[in-house]
């Protein structure tokens, strides 16, 4: 038996649980790992909360996150002793996740801990900072670099804002964040941002084509804010768009795209292929300036996880929530 966080679906109702898990919630997998820490991400917010059709198969532990030891490994690329780190793959939704004291996993979904972090450092970039920087390399890869002009990001005060933010600026970008918190602005630009917008200003309907600002552009958001961001992209923008905080819909027009020749790329960070995971983070780890790590990230034990789910939906979060699964 192991502690954790345990989501049920019955005729009691959904509900998440801080409770002992016996081994048989285990799926399939060839590496048992002893959790050190996990995080809480908008998914797994919503997972706990029950305000989202995250949780696919019952019971489950949430948790896209997790880093540990490897305590047993059928797998040839890892050994007992081992410290490796997990995002995504549908672990928290169809497979028990790393908000626990143990995790059973897939020896391909893991990679070794980067030796430029440690333990904490890896869950204080997580998902969401693995998200930031796979949009990062998005833009470059489409061509925005630094003397083409502004990048707006959207939710900076969040986990993949205040990441994306950080790396942006260390990459010499000038950057500009969006928040519905006006008490935020002084983290945001001590991140980096050199200026930042109150989300207002891009959640009304947004105009078929409106005036050019930015040359890139990090959506966390979806919905009208998405739409406003497309149509105030400059000639040839692109926006890597990885959120749907503000809802799934996409109220826009083609007009950026067929008048301003702007790209929306997509980024998913769930089934990102392995080679690409192992890239981004070695950019990470040479991008990212890890002493704003502490700044950005606050630490929680797992009887705090199932309250805090529900302010990270209300927007009274910032940065990176670790969880020491030890407490």
């Amino acid at each position: 038996m192991f502690k954790g966080i345990l989501i049920e679906k019955d005729d009691a109702g959904y509900r998440a649980q801080l409770k002992d898990i016996d081994e048989a919630v285990f799926h399939e997998g060839d590496v048992t790992i002893r959790v050190n820490y996990s995080t809480i991400n908008y998914k797994d917010a919503l997972a706990i909360t029950g305000k989202g059709p995250v949780v696919r198969r019952f019971p489950m532990i949430p948790g896209i996150d997790l880093v540990g030891t490897v305590e047993h490994s059928d797998s040839a690329d890892y050994k007992v002793g081992d410290t490796v780190v997990h995002t995504g793959w549908g672990v928290g939704e169809v497979h028990p996740g790393g908000l626990a004291e143990k995790a059973r996993l897939k020896s391909e979904w893991l990679v070794p801990l980067p030796e430029a972090f440690s333990p904490t450092q890896a869950m204080s970039i997580g998902t969401a900072g693995f998200t930031a920087m796979l949009c990062v390399m998005t833009l470059e890869r489409q061509g925005v670099t630094p003397d083409k002009g502004e990048i707006l990001v959207t939710g900076a005060a969040g986990g993949v804002g205040s990441v994306a933010v950080s790396l942006l600026t260390k990459l010499g970008y000038t950057v500009v964040g969006v928040c519905g918190d006006p008490s935020e602005t002084d983290y945001i630009k001590s991140l980096g941002a050199s200026e930042v917008l109150d989300r207002s200003e891009f959640s009304s309907p947004a105009k078929p084509i409106a005036k050019e600002r930015w040359a890139g552009a990090i959506d966390v958001v979806g919905s009208h804010t998405l739409a406003n961001v497309c149509s105030t992209m400059k000639y040839r923008g692109v926006v890597a768009a990885c959120g749907l905080a503000g809802g799934m819909d996409f109220p826009s027009s083609v007009a950026p795209f067929i008048l301003r020749g702007v790209t929306l790329a997509g980024v998913d960070s769930v089934m990102c292929p392995r080679p690409e995971r192992l890239s981004a983070w070695k950019r990470l780890g040479r991008d990212l300036d890890a002493s704003k790590l502490e700044m950005l990230s606050r630490e929680i034990g797992l009887s705090e996880v199932i309250p805090v789910a529900s302010d990270m939906l209300e927007g009274k979060l910032r940065g990176r929530v670790l969880v020491d699964v030890s407490r």
